[in-house]
């Protein structure tokens, strides 16, 4: 059977001189260990065209409207001004269950990793510090998982990223205590750009929790970041990805983890802030074996605007993959969800999955759900399906004929049905957390 290419996979790569959109120059990179690969990320970067609707990957999301002329980067001399970061976070210690801690702004970073985890070789800290000491760590990674080329905004991130963070596990370690990431955007008239690279070797073990935030203000801000993830022969990764931003920020971010032999990932995503949001997803599972499982939840009001881009790749024979996103929408606020299953021709008995579940709280939002499957093996297992509803009136009638209130029995309807989402965290406090989410939005 005929390989044919991959749709969905090639997003956006057409190529216009002169395309710098933001008016960047390459004196705005910031020297250090991988100035030469920013360098090259820039000259992609200025010739890919920016995405507009007849692009197959941006037909429902409209980014004309971005301010992109009162949008700038932070200055490289303003690096380290302890002052920018906020107090609550400043003043705030690792929990007594957290081996570590990397908090991230446009400004400053700090970094926090237990003793025991450090004897036992793993890197944890944030992009500019391990630029210094761990730059062979970072070029085994860097542009490797997602390339500049994969997009506009994964080259601007590529080039421009201001910080980011590193977690390296060797060989053989397991941490069993939480790694705890967050990237705040502490100014809203600035673009907020990070690199986040995670590379397991081969038979070790991580749970690493990433929150993308931003204090709520009434200015437009920018927050962009690459995601790049290696699970290596054996090993195995839980991450968690929280995007809780303000409403007045746009995101755009490229997330991919490649899963090699017998490894595996259960990942989780949730996303409740920003205005408008494009998150491109990809599981890639490149060896014979390997496993992954995501689980998404999105919760829109207002007129946000939240397109998520998945796309499961089987590359190897014998790989699973799972995914199943819930999503619930208010007001006038709009979901995407686009998703694809991909079969090479090798990758016999493969055994893929993909859902989407949507809840509609009001008449005026709208969701659209886009599953698809293209297969070019002829040993595997792959089913989709999506649905798009409304609170049912039986039960929501159950629970106020026994007295509870209106708003609050819609509440624990809307709770009940993210409930097999946050069932599948293991980690009783990250449960809590989601389930507070929700109810307060």
């Amino acid at each position: 059977m005929e390989e044919k290419p991959r749709v969905i996979i090639s997003h956006t790569r057409k190529k216009e001189p002169g395309n710098n959109f933001f008016s960047l120059s390459p004196r705005q990179i910031i020297p250090g260990g991988l100035f030469d690969f920013r360098k090259n990320a820039w000259e992609v970067y200025s010739q890919i065209s920016v995405p507009n609707t007849s692009d197959e990957a941006w037909r429902r999301s409209d980014i004309r409207t971005l301010p992109v002329s009162s949008l700038q980067l932070p200055v490289i001399n303003n690096y380290g001004t302890e002052s920018k970061l906020p107090a609550k976070l400043k003043n705030t210690q690792p929990s007594i269950n957290t081996g570590g801690r990397v908090l991230v702004t446009e400004y400053c970073a700090s970094a926090f990793l237990s003793p025991e985890i450090q004897k036992k070789g793993v890197l944890f800290t944030d992009l500019r510090s391990a630029e210094k000491d761990q730059i062979d760590s970072i070029h085994q990674i860097a542009g490797r998982i997602v390339p500049p080329d994969e997009g506009k905004f994964a080259a601007l991130t590529a080039a421009f990223a201001r910080n980011g963070i590193l977690l390296y596990v060797p060989r053989g370690v397991k941490v069993k205590s939480s790694l705890n990431g967050i990237l705040w955007g502490t100014d809203p008239s600035l673009m907020h750009i990070s690199h986040i690279m995670v590379w397991l070797e081969e038979d070790s073990s991580a749970s690493f929790v990433l929150e993308s935030a931003s204090q709520n203000h009434q200015h437009v801000g920018m927050h962009a970041s690459n995601i790049e993830i290696l699970v290596g022969e054996g090993a195995s990764l839980q991450f968690i990805d929280l995007q809780t931003l303000s409403q007045n920020t746009w995101n755009f971010t490229h997330s991919r983890a490649r899963v090699l032999q017998n490894g595996s990932i259960d990942w989780i995503y949730g996303a409740v802030g920003s205005k408008f949001s494009k998150s491109f997803i990809n599981l890639d599972l490149a060896g014979i074996g390997a496993r992954g499982r995501i689980s998404g939840f999105y919760f829109t009001d207002g007129i946000q605007h939240l397109d998520l881009d998945t796309q499961q790749d089987h590359r190897a024979a014998n790989t699973s993959s799972d995914l199943l996103f819930k999503g619930a929408l208010k007001d006038k606020s709009r979901t995407v969800w686009q998703g694809m299953i991909y079969v090479a021709p090798e990758a016999q008995k493969t055994d893929g999955y993909q859902a989407n579940r949507n809840l509609m709280l009001s008449d005026g939002a709208r969701a659209d759900s886009i599953p698809g499957l293209e297969i070019l093996a002829d040993d595997v297992r792959c089913s989709h399906g999506a649905t798009v509803s409304k609170l049912e009136d039986e039960p929501r009638f159950y629970l106020e004929s026994r007295g509870i209130p209106k708003a609050e029995s819609e509440k624990l309807l809307v709770v009940g049905f993210f409930k097999p989402i946050v069932d599948r965290i293991p980690q009783p406090g990250i449960q809590r957390r989601f389930t507070q989410i929700i109810q307060k939005k």
